[in-house]
């Protein structure tokens, strides 16, 4: 059994009136606590660079995003090298505090949607108003019948996240939702 880390899809890439690839390793560390704690705040931005991000939103610094989940949990983007390193150093630092920290990386797969349309190609799957969405927003929802989060990563780009185990079927719903020849019409 091979020790190298592969992504979830290696190459998986559609062209339609969105371009769609799969995003490669990408580390994901997951930290559940009390996100109004001090020295939970003070341990974030001094391992991850990153601030604490409000609700529904996320931050950055150098290669790392914490993007906000829920009330009382996180989830940290990184270099997937620097995963494991990054959450030991968390664990120590919060080896105090109520919180859990967990590398998720090998267990979740990661979609780029690229293009102006995006927002059209993911609203045919999930129950999410995306014109109200910017650059850093996030969103978890479903795709059809999968569990996913929503990351808005540029005006014209977002990354969608969801399980490994589902990778080839969400694969497969963002080519079909992206299509050419499906794209919305609009009548006036």
């Amino acid at each position: 059994m091979s020790e190298k880390a592969v992504s979830a899809l290696p190459d998986a890439h559609f062209e339609g009136f969105v371009t769609i690839f799969e995003s490669g390793l990408q580390g994901m560390i997951t930290l559940r606590g009390d996100l109004g704690s001090q020295p939970l705040v003070n341990a974030l931005q001094q391992i991850t660079g990153c601030a604490m991000p409000a609700p529904r939103k996320s931050t950055q610094a150098g290669g790392n995003t914490v993007a906000w989940m829920s009330p009382d949990e996180l989830l940290i983007l990184c270099p997937h090298s620097a995963a494991p390193d990054m959450e030991a150093r968390l664990r120590k630092a919060l080896d105090a505090e109520f919180a859990t920290v967990a590398t998720v990386s090998d267990a979740r797969a990661m979609f780029t949607l690229s293009g102006s349309a995006w927002r059209d190609a993911l609203a045919k799957l999930c129950p999410v108003d995306f014109s109200t969405m910017e650059p850093g927003d996030i969103r978890r929802t479903r795709a059809a019948q999968v569990a996913a989060a929503v990351l808005v990563t540029g005006p014209d780009e977002a990354r969608i996240i969801c399980f490994r185990s589902v990778a080839q079927y969400m694969f497969d719903l963002l080519s079909g939702a992206a299509a050419k020849g499906s794209e919305p019409v609009l009548y006036t």
